[in-house]
Parts: C-alpha cells; structure tokens; sequence
C-alpha cells in the first residue's frame, strides 16, 4: 500500500490557508469602507461606490467558502489514506476541533476568525469533552451591538453538526456549553489496531530538520552534575521528536579547542616528552588539567610556550595535532561511559570542527560592515544596537571566541544541515546569537530556533548540589551512588530471593536510572529542583519506582494467564477489547488521550486460572503497550520482573 504523501496535503491545505486569510484580511478593510461610508450623511453617499463593495464582499466570501471546501477536501484525504494506512493515530481533540470548527463557520459565515474552544471534559457527568465556544462567540457578535443569548448560539451551532465516527453523542449544558461523548465503538477501534500493529503510533506532523543540543561537556574535564539536566531534557525531547517523525540530529557541542589545549599539550611536552611514540597513561586527565592549569597561572615561561601550542594547534601542526587527538580520545572514552549507562546516543561534534568556518564567518560579517572596532577586539550587536551585551567575534590578539564558534555553528547548522528548527543555547547569550543570526542574514523568518532552559540542582540542603568537601559532584559518582542504593532497596524488599542475578541487575540499572531521570522530568523545567534518593526510590506515588513497577504487574497478568504477546495480538483479531464496564472505558479514554482495570481472573483452590477474560487482557495489553511507550521517550527502561 503506498504511503500517504502528506507534504502534498500539507502544500494545498496551507496555500488555501494563506489565500483565506489574505481574503479575509481584504474583507475586514472593505467591511471598514463600507461602515465609513454609510456613517456619513446621505447626500456624501456615493451610492455606486457602496453597491460595488458590496458586490467585492460577496465575491470575497464566496471565495472563502471555496477555499474552505478545499482544505476539508484535503484533510479528508489525508484522514482518509491514514486511517487506511494505519500510519498514525488520531487526536480527538484535533478532529473535535475541526468539526466544529466546521459546525461554527456554518452557523456564523460572516464571523471572521470564529473561536474554536474544545476541552476535556473534569466530570463525566459533562461528556467526556466540552465545547465552550458560544460564550465567547456571543461577546464577539454583540459587540456589534446586537445582543445575543450563548444558548441560542450553542442550538445554531449544534443544528450544523454533521456525524462522526468519534462522537455517539452531543448535548447542550448550562449557559452554552455542548457535551461530547465518544463512541465505545471508536476506543474499541483504535485500541485494537494498536494490538493489530504491536505498537502505538504517532499522530501526523508536518515533518522538520531538528538539531538539539546536549551536554556540551569540555575536554579533559569530568562531567558533573551541572551536565545532567541538559543531557537528560535534551535525549527526552529528541526521542519525543523523532517518535513524532522529525528528522533530528542530536549534537553534543564539544569543548575541544581554544587556550586550554595549548596548556594541555605544553603540559604533556614537558610530562611526556616521547608522547608521540609511546602513548601516555593520562587516565586521570581531571588532575592532568588541574596541573597545567597551576603552571599557566604562574609560570611565565610556560604560558608562553601554551600560547605558541595554541598557534601551532590551530595551524594543524602534526606534532601538536597528535597530542591534541590522544588528549581528545581519553576524554572522549569517559564521556561515552557515561551515555551508555543512561542509554543516549548522540554526535559529537566539537568547536575545532568549525575552525575554517570561524575564519569563513569573520569574513561574512566583515564584508557587510556588520564588525565594529572596540578597544582592538571585533564586536557585532544584535538587531537592536547598543542592547544587550554585543558578540566578540575577534579579540583584541586576533584570536577567535566562544561567540565565533557559535556563529559558525548556527550558519552551519542552517545552511550545511538545513535545519528548520534549533533547540540550543544559554538564555542571554542565545537570544544576543539569534539576533546577531538574524541581522547577519543567516536566520530568516521560516526558522525556528529555541532555548531550551532549566534550574539548578540542589543537594537537599537546599544549596547548590556539592559534596560535602564542597566541590561539585561528579556525575559518574552520581550513577554509582543510584546503583549502590538501588539494590539496598532491592534487598530489602527481598527482591533478591526472587530474582535471578541478571534480573536483579536489569532491575537495579533500570530503576536506579530510571529513578535519575524521572526525577529531573517531574519537575518543572524552568525550576529548581531538590535531589534526594530517599525519595526518587519511594514506591509509593509519583516515581519512576511506583510506575515502573506498574507495567511490570500488567505485564505479569499476561504470563499469570499463561498468554503471550504474540498470542494476545492474534486474538486481537477477532475478539473485541472489553468495554463495556463503565471502568473499562474509562481507562480506554485515558488511552486514547495518548496523542492528545485490570484481568477479571477466577482461580481455583490450587490458585490455577480456570478462566481468563480475554477482552479485558486486551485491554490490559494496550494500557501497557502506552506506558511503555510513554517510557521510552522518557528514557526509561521497564523490565519484565522486579
């Protein structure tokens, strides 16, 4: 079966759209014409004028109703080859929306940009949905000066409301308010063609090139704790972007170039003068660092010959090349232990990639006088001049900085990567970078760039997270710590007696990261958090333990029952996912919220099933099968026993 050209849909519905509001924008100005001109005394009128706007309106609004019966036809479409595709899953909110938006536009075609206000429903009493738009509806028609009752529009828009697949049934409430209840016969539909499938898709998005940035750690220095919540956010959202069907690009902005390195190297000429034929254990590249770093800082002579490294380094000096790489690798190695343990797959792309690029971009800037001289260095000010902080693109020694590499970086990213969309940066100097991206040129109105930002770790002190020799806290040592007090809970529930040693490690490596991650998610992004294990491993309430130790107890209904995955999708076939019982469709519609109880089991004495109920473990399957899939754009990994 072919599949559904979506950037087909998407061309003709959006040309229309653009067309409408064009239109709509031409009928406002003709409605104000017209107003003005009856306003005034009858002998001004003229009379001819009047009757040909008059005529333009209508012919406008025909248009309109044209244009409108094009996008629906293409919608159409596109839901049709979808539902037959099985491609993706529908947001009832979405379709809700769109029918009545239809509905509206019916009832009220002079009404230009109507609300369109669909919600859920907070007590079933009241549908599961709530359509609220004849009250604001009313506000808009009577500011015209004709007062109009929200009941009597909520009737006008109700007697335009055409069937659909997803509604048994609308109602009006109170004041204007219309109910929307969904049909069983959808939920059963949709649940079960996820059992059909064995997965939960996603609904259609219009598809982008994303670039999303992580850690950003810096060469021969350990990441800490300061590296967790970018790393964490920033795998969440790539695995929710890429689910949806972006194309992403996930780059970690590495810092392997500048000052720091000539130091590094000149460290390791003295330190290891044959480095270059025998290769040195630098393991501990923390205290490599922390060594040079006390030479630069008071050592003449040696901050000299760091400064001549940095030249050679950024000339590609072979010699000075080859310890720069080995420098590069052993941190490199550490960095990629640590992803692994958290299950984040990245590219590392660092500042010396872009080298040549900085050269190219001074350049650029240069040529379109967009470079102002500041005490010997190069600065370049956003749109707006003399705001903010400007961007030092070339230092008063001719050198290059952070600022210049992230001007490559973005230039890079849009015109090499062809991104659309770029989620990156730290607040005020990101918003400084895409001003200076806009004025220069590189950034048009088409992209979308993003910051993504978030609080500060606190230990449960209170206090910025530290060890209590004060210094900050090394993330793999926070991992560690995870594992160590994971499997003391572990034990204590006497999870250990039960489990076999790969399942308690599978258990203690899922939870104990799981509990990391999870923790960060919770809270609000923008916002502090406290970081306690005493917590984060509770089973009890909102924690990774408690629900991730959900879906293993649904799944384990399914081997209680002595029925397989595979076996419940065969039966998904020709039994209907059970719900009927007023719980069973309540937990359905929780479901089918995802893109917008459990087995009645009878045993015998012998505590043997001698009955399942196979509709209800459908159900109980497609619950787990959101969880899990709810999980994996967490970043969590479930497990079969715990």
């Amino acid at each position: 079966m072919s599949v559904p050209n979506w950037e087909m849909f998407d061309k003709r519905a959006t040309a229309a759209e653009k067309e409408i509001v064009y239109l709509k924008e031409q009928i406002q100005w003709l409605h104000q014409n017209i107003t003005n001109n009856t306003s005034q005394t009858v002998p001004d009128v003229n009379k001819e004028e009047f009757e040909k706007l008059q005529q333009e309106n209508i012919k406008l609004k025909h248009r309109i109703a044209i244009l409108t019966r094009t996008i629906e036809a293409e919608r159409n479409k596109a839901s049709a080859m979808s539902n037959t595709s099985q491609s993706n899953i529908i947001s009832i909110n979405d379709t809700l929306c769109e029918i009545f938006r239809k509905a509206i536009t019916a009832a009220y075609p002079d009404v230009l940009n109507p609300p369109v206000i669909v919600t859920t429903s907070n007590n079933p009493k009241f549908g599961d949905y709530q359509c609220n738009s004849a009250m604001p509806l009313a506000q808009q028609l009577s500011s015209s000066g004709n007062k109009v009752i929200p009941r009597n529009i909520a009737n006008n828009i109700m007697s335009k409301l055409e069937e659909s697949p997803l509604v048994d049934k609308y109602e009006i409430a109170g004041a204007g308010f219309i109910n929307i209840y969904l049909k069983r016969d959808f939920g059963q539909l949709v649940l079960s063609n996820w059992l059909k499938i064995g997965e939960v898709l996603p609904p259609y998005v219009k598809k982008k090139r994303v670039i999303v940035d992580f850690s950003s750690p810096n060469i021969a220095k350990e990441m800490h704790v300061g590296h967790l919540r970018s790393t964490i956010i920033g795998d969440s959202i790539s695995r929710l972007l890429e689910y949806l069907g972006h194309d992403v690009l996930r780059l970690n902005h590495i810092g392997d170039w500048g000052t720091q390195f000539g130091m590094l190297i000149a460290h390791l000429q003295d330190k290891f003068p044959n480095y270059s034929t025998v290769t040195p254990a630098i393991q501990d590249l923390q205290a490599f660092y922390k060594e040079s770093k006390i030479r630069f800082d008071s050592d003449e002579e040696f901050k000299k010959r760091a400064y001549e490294c940095v030249v050679k380094l950024q000339a590609f000096e072979p010699n000075i090349t080859k310890g720069w790489k080995m420098i590069c690798d052993v941190s490199r190695k550490e960095f990629e232990k640590l992803y692994t343990r958290l299950d984040i797959k990245l590219i590392e792309r660092g500042e010396s990639f872009y080298q040549k690029r900085m050269e190219l971009i001074v350049k650029e800037l240069e040529s379109k006088n967009l470079l102002e001289e500041d005490n010997g260095r190069k600065v370049m000010w956003g749109e707006k001049h003399g705001v903010g902080i400007p961007l030092i693109i070339v230092k008063s020694d001719g050198g290059f900085t952070y600022d210049t590499s992230d001007m490559a970086a973005i230039k890079q990213r849009i015109e090499e990567e062809r991104a659309d969309w770029a989620n990156a940066g730290q607040s005020l100097h990101f918003q400084m970078l895409e001003s200076c991206a806009k004025k220069a040129g590189i950034l048009k109105s088409f992209h979308r760039v993003h910051h993504v930002g978030f609080g500060v770790v606190l230990g449960e002190d209170k206090k910025k997270f530290k060890t209590r020799s004060g210094e900050t806290v090394k993330l793999i040592e926070l991992l560690d710590e995870g594992l160590k007090r994971t499997l003391q809970k572990l034990k204590e529930k006497e999870r250990d007696k039960v489990l076999s040693e790969e399942e308690l490690k599978a258990a203690q490596e899922s939870v104990a990261y799981g509990c990391i991650k999870y923790a960060d998610l919770l809270h609000n992004r923008n916002h502090e958090y406290v970081f306690s294990f005493d917590k984060m491993l509770e089973d009890k309430g909102n924690t990774a333990v408690y629900i991730l130790y959900a879906l293993t107890r649904i799944r384990s209904i399914a081997r209680m029952a002595k029925i397989t995955q595979d076996e419940l999708r065969k039966h998904a076939r020709d039994i209907p996912i059970s719900l009927e019982h007023e719980k069973e469709w309540k937990l359905a519609k929780v479901l089918l919220k995802f893109p917008d109880l459990l087995l009645d089991i009878k045993k015998n004495q012998a505590g043997e099933i001698v009955k399942v109920h196979i509709g209800r473990l459908l159900l109980t399957e497609a619950t787990a099968m959101v969880l899990e899939k709810c999980f994996t754009l967490l970043g969590l990994k479930p497990v079969a026993r715990m």
